[in-house]
C-alpha cells in the first residue's frame, strides 16, 4: 500500500469519504513530514500545528456522525502567504508585513473552511509575490524538492514545493504572471490559473488588478477539479468576479476517463517553443510525447497562430508594473528599506511608467486578446510549453530583462482564459517538465479534463522526488 504521502487528494478523499482514513491521521502524516523535510526546503512560513488539529478532530467527527461535506473534507490544503487569515499572520513574505493579522478570512480561505478543508500551514512566495528568489527577507526562499540546489521559481513557491513534496496535498497559489503554472512546471505538480473572475480575489493581498488570479495547486489535475469545484463562484465583494454558472468540474474529469478525448480539437501553437523562445530538447521530446498521446485519446491536434510570444510580454509587463507601483507606492514612499532588494526594484520601476505607457498597453492587450480568441475559434483548447526548460540554480533570476524569457506563463493573464500546467515528463537528469493547456474563458472544465488525461496516458504521477530529512 502507497504511503499516505504519495498519494493524490482525490485518492486521500476517497478514503476519508468511505471512512477507511481519519483526517486525524492524515493531518499528522502531514505535520511529521513537514517537520521531517521542511528544514531543507524552507516552504512553510507558518505551521498551524494545534489549530488545524482541532480542524481535524471536528472534521473526523463530522464524517462519523454522517455530517460529510464533500471532496475537501478534511483534506490538509496550505496557503500561499498573501491570502489573508483572521487571527492568523499574513506577510507576504516581507518585513513590511511581518506582523499583520488581518480581521477576515480571504474569501476563498472560507470557502475552503466551509468545505470543510483543514489550514495546516501558511507558505512561501516571492516577496509580495513579484521580487524573486530572494536572501535579504525575514525568512529564506523555498527549495527546489528535485534538487534542493535548484530553484522552484515563484511566486507560489511554498505551495509547490510543499505539494511536490508530498508535505500537503493542495495549496492556494496566485498568478499575475505565472506564479502558479511556474513552480508547477518546475516543481512537476498540477497548478490550474482559473479563467478571470471565476475564482474570488477578495482577501487576497494585490499586485496587479487587472492580472492577479487565484488557483489550485496539487498532484494531479483531478485534484484541482476537486479544488475548483470549491472555490469557484460569483463574490460580490471582488469587483472582477464573474456572475456566471460553474462548471461540474469532477464531472468533466469522469467525462475524460469514459470517453477520452474523442471529439475535442486541440491547437498546437508551435511557433511559441520552436520559434519565438526555442525550447530545451527535454521540453521539445516530453511536447512531442503529449501531442501522441492526445492523438492517440481521439483529439484533433493542428497547429495554430497567435501572435508572437514577446507581442504579449511587452504590454504584460508594462501593466503589471504600473498597478505593481500602484499598490505599493505610499510604503516604498514611505521606507523602502523594508523590501528585499529584488522586490524594491521590481516593483519601483512601476514609478517610470507613464499614464500613456499604461494605456498604451491596455489598448495593444485588447488587439491580443481579440486575435487570441479568433485564433482559438474551432478550438476546444491550445497547447504549448510552461517552460523553455527545466529548473535552474538557486537565485537565477528568470523574470529580469536579461536573456530569452524562461517561461510562456503571461499569454492568458493578458487573455484572461483558463491555463493548466501539468508534468508531461522528465530531462534525462531526472527534473520535471511541464505541458500548459490553456482554453477560452470559462471553460476550465475542458483544460482540466486534457490535462487529467495526459497525466494518466503519459504516467507522470507515478513518479516523486527523492528526499531526504533535514530538520533544521
Amino acid at each position: 500500500m502507497s504511503a499516505l504521502h504519495d498519494l493524490s487528494l482525490a485518492k486521500l478523499s476517497r478514503r476519508i469519504a468511505s471512512r477507511a482514513l481519519s483526517p486525524v491521521d492524515l493531518l499528522e502524516s502531514c505535520i511529521a513530514r513537514i517537520k521531517a523535510l521542511d528544514g531543507g526546503l524552507n516552504s512553510v512560513l507558518l505551521l498551524l500545528e494545534e489549530r488545524a488539529m482541532a480542524e481535524a478532530r471536528a472534521a473526523e467527527a463530522e464524517i462519523a456522525a454522517g455530517n460529510y461535506r464533500g471532496p475537501l473534507h478534511g483534506i490538509p490544503i496550505g496557503l500561499k502567504d498573501i491570502y489573508e487569515t483572521a487571527g492568523i499572520r499574513t506577510t507576504a513574505h516581507s518585513a513590511v508585513l511581518r506582523d499583520h493579522v488581518p480581521a477576515e478570512d480571504a474569501t476563498t480561505v472560507r470557502l475552503l473552511r466551509e468545505a470543510g478543508a483543514v489550514i495546516p500551514a501558511k507558505l512561501a512566495t516571492w516577496e509580495f509575490a513579484i521580487g524573486g528568489t530572494s536572501f535579504d527577507l525575514p525568512w529564506p526562499p523555498a527549495r527546489n524538492p528535485w534538487d534542493r540546489r535548484l530553484d522552484p521559481t515563484g511566486s507560489s513557491s511554498g505551495s509547490a514545493v510543499a505539494v511536490a513534496a508530498g508535505m500537503l496535498p493542495g495549496a492556494m497559489g496566485s498568478d499575475t504572471g505565472g506564479s502558479i503554472r511556474n513552480p508547477a512546471s518546475w516543481c512537476g505538480i498540477a497548478g490550474h490559473k482559473p479563467t478571470y473572475g471565476l475564482v474570488s480575489r477578495k482577501g487576497v493581498l494585490p499586485l496587479s488588478w487587472s492580472l492577479d488570479h487565484a488557483g489550485p495547486m496539487a498532484w494531479t489535475a483531478e485534484d484541482c477539479a476537486l479544488m475548483m469545484g470549491v472555490l469557484a463562484g460569483h463574490d460580490p465583494e471582488d469587483p472582477a468576479s464573474a456572475q456566471v454558472p460553474v462548471p461540474d468540474f469532477a464531472g468533466a474529469i469522469a467525462e475524460g476517463r469514459r470517453h477520452g478525448l474523442s471529439g475535442l480539437r486541440i491547437g498546437v501553437v508551435r511557433h511559441f517553443f520552436e520559434r519565438d523562445v526555442p525550447c530545451t530538447p527535454p521540453v521539445l521530446a516530453a511536447m512531442e510525447d503529449s501531442i501522441l498521446a492526445m492523438r492517440e485519446l481521439g483529439a484533433e491536434l493542428r497547429d495554430v497562430t497567435l501572435p508572437a510570444y514577446g507581442d504579449y510580454a511587452a504590454p504584460g509587463n508594462i501593466i503589471a508594473r504600473a498597478e505593481s507601483w500602484a499598490v505599493h507606492d505610499a510604503w516604498l514612499t514611505e521606507d523602502a528599506s523594508r523590501y528585499g532588494s529584488y522586490g524594491r526594484r521590481r516593483l519601483a520601476s512601476g514609478a517610470f511608467i507613464t499614464a500613456s505607457d499604461y494605456l498604451h498597453a491596455q489598448r495593444r492587450r485588447a488587439v491580443l486578446i481579440a486575435r487570441t480568441l479568433e485564433a482559438m475559434e474551432g478550438l476546444d483548447a491550445i497547447v504549448f510549453p510552461t517552460a523553455r526548460g527545466t529548473a535552474e540554480p538557486m537565485g537565477v533570476d528568470t523574470v529580469g530583462p536579461n536573456g530569452p524569457p524562461a517561461f510562456f506563463a503571461r499569454v492568458f493573464n493578458l487573455a484572461g482564459g483558463p491555463a493548466l500546467s501539468v508534468c508531461n515528463g522528465f530531462s534525462p537528469e531526472g527534473l520535471p517538465v511541464g505541458l500548459q493547456i490553456a482554453g477560452r474563458p470559462f471553460a476550465d472544465h475542458l483544460v482540466l479534463r486534457i490535462g487529467d488525461a495526459v497525466e494518466r496516458a503519459l504516467g507522470t504521477r507515478m513518479r516523486r522526488p527523492v528526499l531526504e530529512e533535514v530538520t533544521a
